[in-house]
């Protein structure tokens, strides 16, 4: 078994994770897992922009209470605090790194960043690379990572689990290391590491329709658990209002910021329906757009809405939104002409692993940052923009952590076999596939927009089964990467039925038919794995 040794290792290389690699490279060894290429993430894909307070205009208790009122009532207002007050240093050392974001010449005739301002917002605060910013940041950061000598990256790894120590006489174990396959080899390799950071996003791949790469299998999530880290609030997944209706694009988004700049939903009629649900229409937060359409929708019998900029302008839709322009071309659809036809997608995880401030969970030495990470700041609902500030803010926490604790001493626990005895077999694969479509059809139909504890009840049924048969696989058969990801997303969608059956209420992105009320006092579900 091959054996790796660094002081931090990192499993990840979105924005969170590159950004702690970057800050930390410069006091020792830091090793990037990815599973598909460094770029392969969500960051990469994110078209809208990254919130921060940049305008004289603007303020930080403006954006404070613009994230509060979205996360409905479950925010951790110190967290909130703690991202926003620490927005414009992030995008400062962005533009360091050498993204490039839109400008625009204001009135005196100077060139000036360009912001403008998606849902929930009160204000333009959202700077943005024309309509590929997660393009821009991504690339930007891998390339600053490739320049580093103390970063090594591994492209086609998968992080099996986490490895930490015995319990100590305290009680408290450590994490030091993690197992993970490499995907060329098919062998599990072991990467030491005297502090880890998982950085692996979300878990929208649980669902049938989502927005995201199909890396985001909840596996950080499932590890910690795993490892006995506490999870919470993870009934509360963004289903993002307006991803491309069409069966060749998969997963395409149409980013909010056309929502932002004056896009109407429309029935197939051409009639605006926004302004029936809420008196912020299209500008409204996620969770209710969202309703809206699947209300629409269901009520009509149609399989999509329509989102319609063509009034703005050719020359305008081409220069703020050229990459949303060129692949609906593709498709045959001209948006200067013609209505887009969209329906909502699971888009963010807004529960995760449980973090403080410095991105610290419940187990020593182990860190989790970015979509993956509970830190408190988007409550029950995320408001547009706000992960890859969050990504930047506590990316950057960890790495400032971990150094203030860089001389604790190296554990020289021995680290125990990966068994590698287990057989192939040549069924695995047809019911992997079968198992993984299920699962997601389930939890697409009893854990979606819409719940209520009949729907909850059916999914729990069927997702014990389903852990069950792929508990016998993963005892039985040598691990692959569709395995390993479908175990995770089996155990992630397990702590989701949990979470939505503890909260018995509406609120934010968790809407029950069973409970349409806000209760008074709002509390997060926390869920701790059992010693």
């Amino acid at each position: 078994m091959s054996n790796h040794q660094h002081d931090v290792l990192i499993i990840g290389s979105g924005a969170a994770g590159l950004t702690a690699a970057l800050h930390l490279s410069q006091y020792g060894k830091v090793a990037v897992l990815s599973k598909a290429a460094l770029t392969e993430g969500s960051t990469f894909y994110a078209q809208g922009g990254i919130a921060a307070v940049l305008d004289n205009d603007d303020s930080v208790e403006s954006h404070v209470q613009d994230t509060l009122v979205a996360g409905a009532g479950l925010c951790d207002e110190e967290a909130v605090h703690f991202t926003v007050e620490n927005s414009r240093k992030a995008i400062e050392w962005l533009i360091e790194q050498g993204v490039a974001f839109s400008t625009r010449e204001n009135s005196a005739g100077e060139q000036e960043y360009h912001l403008t301002r998606e849902g929930g917002h009160s204000r333009r605060r959202i700077i943005h690379s024309a309509d590929a910013t997660g393009k821009a940041v991504a690339t930007t950061l891998v390339g600053a990572v490739k320049k580093q000598q103390n970063i090594q990256w591994y492209e086609g790894y998968n992080a099996v689990d986490l490895i930490t120590s015995s319990p100590s006489s305290s009680g408290g174990k450590r994490c030091i290391g993690a197992y993970a396959l490499n995907l060329t080899s098919n062998e599990v390799e072991v990467f030491r590491a005297r502090f880890v950071i998982l950085a692996t996003g979300g878990a929208s791949k649980v669902y049938l329709y989502t927005s995201n790469p199909d890396v985001a299998s909840g596996d950080g999530v499932a590890m910690a658990w795993r490892a006995g880290c506490s999870v919470a609030n993870l009934e509360f997944n963004q289903f993002h209002p307006t991803c491309l209706f069409d069966p060749l694009a998969r997963s395409f988004l149409i980013s909010e910021a056309l929502r932002g700049e004056g896009a109407f939903l429309k029935r197939a009629d051409g009639t605006r329906f926004m302004p029936e649900y809420d008196e912020r229409a299209e500008l409204a937060p996620r969770d209710i757009v969202a309703r809206a359409i699947d209300h629409e929708m269901k009520k009509r019998g149609q399989e999509h809405v329509l989102l319609d900029i063509s009034h703005k302008g050719k020359t305008f839709i081409q220069q703020h939104f050229p990459t949303i322009h060129q692949r609906c071309l593709e498709l045959g659809l001209d948006i200067t002409e013609q209505a887009i036809p969209v329906v909502p997608a699971a888009h963010y995880t807004c529960g995760g692993v449980r973090v403080d401030l410095n991105s610290k969970t419940d187990v020593d030495g182990l860190y989790a940052v970015g979509e993956v990470a509970c830190t408190g700041l988007h409550g029950a609902n995320r408001m547009a923009s706000n992960s890859l500030l969050e990504c930047l803010v506590y990316g950057y926490s960890a790495a400032k952590d971990i150094i203030n604790h860089w001389d604790t001493p190296t554990l020289t626990t021995e680290v125990p076999q990966w068994d590698d005895s287990r057989v192939s077999n040549s069924d695995e694969q047809i019911v992997i596939t079968h198992n993984w479509h299920e699962l997601r059809q389930v939890m697409w139909n009893y854990v979606g927009i819409v719940r209520s504890d009949k729907r909850l009840q059916r999914a729990q049924s069927r997702v014990n089964l389903l852990k069950q048969e792929i508990h016998e696989y993963y005892a039985n058969f040598k691990v692959d990467n569709d395995l390993l990801e479908l175990r995770n997303l089996v155990l992630v969608a397990d702590l989701m039925i949990k979470s939505a059956q503890m909260r018995k209420e509406s609120r934010g992105l968790h809407y029950t038919l069973d409970y349409p009320e806000l209760l008074p006092e709002a509390k997060d579900s926390v869920l701790t794995p059992q010693p």
